[in-house]
């Protein structure tokens, strides 16, 4: 610490000042420089920030159109729902279903429609998982197309039945759509919503630097005022804003310990409290 103390001492006063003053003075010549580059730049990324922000409001704009249709269109399908298996049990009851096949009472696809209707609501299913329930939905629609035309011309008082059942596959196959819809558009946001956030923080960036080189050119003027003075006039105590710069040096000169050396030794005293204890040694 002594060499470092005397080190210091050896560096003459004129020395330093000159070294900061052509520092500031430098600093003053790059930094209107620095300044056009970044104002530059914050000009090129706000222009784009703004269409990525504009792209991804848009993009979340259509995941909402489409999961208010597809919810609607389940709604209105589950509603149509209620009705397709009352006039189901009516005519259960009256005998006007006598002709159901094995097959399609073993289908059971009332049941079927309800159960991935609640797990496309209730689940947190991944997009791939979500496919496949609106797959088996489309699959068991058309089997109910298919169930629908075999009986239409045999059997006539089912009318009301069939087109209540139509009814009912249409708006799933409107909500499926949808739902299809709102998947790919979730996709397509995503990059978007990447793209977005790393434009606002490059532009967040460049900002701060500009702001920054904007506070040290305004500070430029005043610093090298400054240091030419005390070129001029010393180090001394000028008045106010010129304090007494060589106190501290005069201080190690005649013993004392500089401030590194005050804060170096408060800095290991703390840590040896902290190793003992908290009882010093």
């Amino acid at each position: 610490m002594a060499m470092d103390n005397e080190a210091l001492l050896r560096v003459k006063p004129d020395e330093l000042a000159q070294s900061l003053l052509n520092r500031r003075r430098m600093l003053k010549e790059s930094l209107p420089g620095v300044i056009r580059n970044l104002e530059a730049a914050e000009e090129s990324l706000t222009p784009k920030l703004e269409r990525q922000t504009k792209a991804h409001q848009q993009a979340n704009e259509r995941v909402a159109e489409l999961k208010r249709i597809r919810d609607e269109s389940q709604r209105d399908a589950g509603l149509v729902l209620v009705e397709v298996k009352s006039a189901r049990e009516n005519l259960m009851q009256s005998g006007g279903m006598v002709n159901l096949d094995p097959k399609w009472k073993k289908e059971r696809l009332f049941e079927k429609l309800e159960e991935i209707e609640h797990k496309i609501q209730t689940s947190a299913l991944d997009h791939k998982s979500e496919k496949n329930m609106l797959d088996q939905r489309r699959n068991l629609l058309k089997e109910n197309e298919r169930w629908i035309e075999d009986r239409r011309e045999s059997n006539q008082e089912m009318a009301d039945f069939i087109v209540k059942r139509r009814k009912m596959s249409k708006f799933y196959k409107a909500a499926d759509k949808a739902h299809m819809g709102m998947l790919a558009a979730v996709e397509k946001a995503q990059p978007l919503y990447d793209n977005k956030s790393v434009l606002s923080a490059e532009l967040r960036d460049v900002k701060s630097q500009l702001d920054r080189a904007k506070e040290l050119l305004s500070q430029s003027g005043k610093a090298i005022r400054h240091w030419e003075r005390r070129l001029l006039e010393g180090y001394g105590d000028l008045g106010p804003g010129f304090p007494d710069l060589l106190k501290g040096m005069r201080k190690v000169t005649e013993g004392g310990a500089s401030s590194f050396a005050r804060k170096t030794s408060s800095i290991k005293k703390h840590n040896t409290t902290e190793h003992s204890g908290g009882k010093e040694k």
